[in-house]
């Protein structure tokens, strides 16, 4: 590779001079017309590639593509070419309300890049023929030389030229939780975008000091162009539900073609039956074998469990993935504001021979202070007061009034933490600024790693020092002890360099505190300090995750920290919260992860039993998670920044926050977390988990109703007697008796201790064996109930062929409304479970009770083609109805005694 394309492709690990020389363009005039209009017919415009819209349309043409929905629409075409209007419209009556009802639900579609051209819309200060003009972000070409400032926002990818005391804030890409202090200084060619300390990134925002900088990316070349690449090209996973409503429809489908070939054959070959009729009969069989109603009642239960999580802070994209949430196997999840507070705290001060711990604040604004679990007067400690006082002294944030525990800080994040701290012990750091005004500061710089204020007292000045531990310590010649003061010792200092090194090592930020008293503005500030002691931050874990991982290890759900963040500091936060359980775990780091394709099996093997990942780019979450998915595990990915866009797309399930992520990650993701909290991703599992019990419940439900159908006019076929059911008949049955009590089902309220039970697989299927052993077995009881109906009917009642189908239609219509009590869950008591104690159940079962009365007694009855079956055949109805939910729990008894 030659030179110049290297510094091209790592222009962090050249000087600036080599970087500027390799675009041609000088530091002092910058790129002239003629330069720049080369580049931009090179490079193009700065602007990222948009992606496709899904439009309104897409949304709805998404609504057809199911096997069920099709297999009804060729139902629907025999009909009609068999002239049986009334039929065929009912069926297409069924197709377009269950697109309806997943259209409105569904169409809030995916704008993920619509939020990332937002952060293009704004100008940059550009120095261009020797005179510096703004211009508008888009027209930036590589080789600009660029002034920025506190406040601006990074409009491409940039080298830093000079830097005056500037910082930025990287987390919308990185998931670091400070600002970044920028050098220019070249740094090793393999270092993570978090550790690429020259370099300024599209999309990120300057929040302190000045510099200069060369372009070096613009566009779909920048680190954000290459997220936007990776939110496009991200395949959206389908979801477990619809892979396995998929598998039973393909299922059906063959079932229903084999009735019909079998019928077809018997009729014309056997029972030597006019075509017409075998057409009718095999038009009644696939309207009977195919479950009109289990599109329309896994929507609306999916749709439910939406608006349920809704009130429970979680707001749910799409209705599959509601069900989705309860497979979920593995969280990989942020750590900044998705672990943690998301905000500096000062939580501990480190003196000579204390160590002063600071609670969580309180309703008051005040927190407790504590000495080895004992609360003390933090206004009666000495060196407590004298360091928060330094602390608020030497310091240039504020912040805002505010009620209850919301404090919001303006300012260097480090500086508003130990306001905060300052207001926790009941120190007005307004009113300290005014006892002792500061007169001049020496302000903090990236060199020298301290930053001083001389502050006017009644004689002199009160000097206030803050910085690095080993900078201030080398300052300081006494120390602030209980007794007074004493010389800084040799002992002393090493005592202070240990405590330092320990605190560092768990990931820990920390400042060292001094002050002297001096008589003049014109001393030195850090000669002869008395060193006061250390003041330890940390973006501290939201008090209940580690309740909420607990519960995730109890539901068997395996949590993953994936951040940009500090090795140390995601590994001390793993700790604070045991993700590991007992087990500590350093973090592996991004640098040192093997790209997907030269991924060996001991290598995903141990990516898939690590729990703490750092410094990791965009693209290595999405191979983490492709790790996952490929064992199996259905994956959940929670984000908030620009830079988990691609993964909260890639995964089974894409968690965004609602109050602080970008809207590239809440249009990327499938739920969005209202009140931000991890607790709240144990609840939308618990949800999904209730909502696939009841899914499969009303699947058992519906299919054994439906197999019931079938069998019915399966063996009228066989033996060449009239049709006991038509085919409207059944569509009626299919959209009264089936779809209302399933609906119940699915608003049922599930069982207790779903939470204590393991993940589903991800390939588990709708049903397992013995949930057709079940439908075969209430099928089989309900149409022999019917059977023998309908053969009362003609034998013993006298009745006509019209009249004895009245029986067999309302036998198995309130059979099939009896049969709902069969579905309560294993070993639960006939008469106290969910589906008894579902009020949802009772409504359905009268409301359905009334239609079929309707249908007998109104001009229904002459499009259903029924009858008044009379008083002796409305009891024959209801005793053989009854008798399938009598002889279905007595062998619920015997069958749960045998396990």
């Amino acid at each position: 590779m030659d030179t110049k394309k290297n510094i091209l492709l790592q222009p962090w690990a050249h000087s600036f001079e080599e970087v500027s020389n390799a675009f041609r363009t000088d530091r002092l005039k910058g790129l002239d017309h003629s330069q720049v209009s080369a580049m931009r017919k090179k490079h193009g415009l700065n602007r990222l590639r948009e992606a496709k819209k899904k439009s309104i349309g897409q949304i709805l043409f998404a609504q057809f593509k199911n096997l069920i929905v099709i297999l009804l629409a060729a139902a629907a075409v025999l009909s009609f070419v068999q002239h049986d209007t009334i039929e065929g419209i009912a069926i297409l009556a069924v197709i377009f309300i269950n697109a309806a009802i997943g259209f409105l639900m569904e169409l809030k579609a995916v704008r993920s890049m619509e939020a990332l051209h937002q952060m293009e819309r704004v100008t940059a200060k550009v120095r261009r023929a020797g005179k510096v003009q703004e211009v508008a972000a888009r027209n930036l070409v590589p080789g600009d030389i660029i002034l920025l400032e506190g406040g601006d926002i990074v409009s491409a990818d940039m080298r830093i030229l000079t830097a005056a005391k500037l910082q930025v804030d990287e987390s919308v890409l990185t998931g670091e939780s400070l600002p970044v202090t920028k050098k220019t200084e070249p740094i090793e060619p393999n270092a993570s975008i978090g550790d690429r300390t020259n370099m300024l990134f599209k999309g990120t925002s300057v929040t302190r000091g000045s510099g200069e900088a060369v372009v070096v990316a613009i566009g779909m070349e920048t680190e954000l162009g290459k997220i936007s690449d990776l939110v496009q090209t991200a395949e959206d996973e389908t979801t477990p539900l619809e892979k396995r409503l998929d598998m039973l429809a393909r299922k059906l489908l063959w079932v229903t073609l084999g009735l019909i070939v079998i019928i077809a054959l018997t009729g014309t070959f056997i029972g030597g039956q006019e075509i017409k009729h075998v057409i009718e009969m095999a038009i009644a069989l696939a309207v009977a074998a195919i479950p009109e109603g289990l599109p329309i009642v896994a929507t609306l239960a999916l749709a439910r469990g939406m608006l349920r999580m809704a009130k429970r802070n979680a707001l749910v994209n799409e209705l599959a993935a509601v069900e989705t949430l309860g497979g979920v196997s593995v969280i990989c999840t942020d750590k900044t504001g998705t672990l943690t507070e998301n905000k500096m705290t000062v939580t501990e001060l480190v003196f000579s021979d204390q160590r002063v711990k600071i609670g969580p604040i309180n309703n008051q604004g005040t927190a407790d202070f504590s000495i080895d679990g004992q609360v003390i007067n933090a206004g009666e400690n000495n060196r407590t007061q004298k360091l928060l006082e330094v602390g608020v002294l030497c310091n240039n944030a504020s912040l805002n009034k505010s009620d209850g525990n919301e404090i919001k800080g303006i300012g260097d994040p480090l500086e508003v933490a130990f306001l905060v701290a300052a207001q926790k012990a009941g120190i007005d750091y307004e009113k300290v600024n005014l006892d002792y005004p500061e007169q001049t500061e020496d302000a903090f710089d990236s060199d020298t790693k301290k930053m001083a204020t001389f502050n006017k007292k009644e004689s002199g000045y009160w000097v206030a020092v803050k910085g690095a531990m080993e900078v201030i310590l080398a300052d300081s010649t006494t120390l602030m002890t209980a007794d007074g003061s004493e010389p800084m010792t040799e002992p002393w200092r090493q005592y202070w360099q240990e405590k330092n090194l320990q605190l560092a090592e768990k990931g820990y930020r920390v400042l060292a505190f001094a002050m002297k008293h001096a008589d003049t503005t014109d001393a030195d500030p850090y000669d002869g300090l008395e060193f006061i002691g250390l003041g330890v931050m940390e973006d501290p874990a939201r008090q209940d995750v580690k309740e909420a991982i607990e519960q995730c290890r109890s539901a068997g759900i395996r949590t993953v920290m994936i951040t940009g963040d500090h090795p140390k500091t995601a590994a001390s936060i793993a700790a604070s919260i045991r993700l590991s359980g007992d087990e500590f775990q350093d973090a592996i780091i991004g640098k040192d992860i093997i790209v997907a394709e030269d991924m060996s099996p001991e290598d995903e093997e141990r990516y898939r039993n690590a729990s703490v990942f750092a410094r990791v780019s965009p693209k290595q979450k999405l191979d983490l998670i492709a790790v996952h998915q490929n064992a199996g595990a259905v994956v959940a990915m929670t984000g908030d920044g620009v830079n988990d866009a691609p993964a909260l797309k890639k995964a089974d399930i894409g968690i965004a926050m609602g109050r602080r992520g970008t809207q590239v990650a809440q249009e990327a993701a499938d739920m969005v977390l209202k009140d931000d909290a991890f607790s709240t991703i144990i609840v939308a599992v618990e949800q999904g988990r209730i909502i696939f019990e009841n899914i499969r419940k009303f699947v058992v439900y519906l299919l054994s109703c439906n197999l019931s159908e079938v069998m019915v006019v399966f063996a009228a076929s066989l033996v060449s007697a009239p049709l006991p059911l038509l085919p409207l008949q059944i569509l009626f049955l299919n959209l009264v008796t089936d779809v209302f009590p399933a609906l119940a089902l699915g608003a049922g309220k599930g069982s207790s201790g779903i939470m204590k039970q393991k993940p589903r697989s991800s390939d588990e299927p709708i049903l397992p064996v013995e949930g057709w052993f079940s439908i075969v077995g209430y099928g089989a009881l309900m149409s022999v109930a019917v059977l023998v109906a309908f053969w009362i009917g003609f034998r013993t009642l006298g009745l006509d062929e019209q009249g004895a189908r009245t029986i067999s239609f309302l036998t198995l219509a309130f059979a099939q409304l009896w049969h709902i009590f069969n579905m309560r869950g294993k070993r639960t008591h006939w008469a106290d479970n969910e589906v008894v104690n579902n009020k949802f159940v009772w409504a359905a079962i009268v409301f359905c009770s009334l239609l079929l009365v309707v249908s007998v007694y109104t001009p229904m009855a002459r499009v259903l083609d029924l009858t008044n079956p009379g008083l002796s055949g409305w009891l024959l109805v209801l005793v053989a109805s009854a008798m399938v939910c009598a002889i279905g729990q007595v062998l619920r008894v015997f069958t749960e005694k045998k396990d």
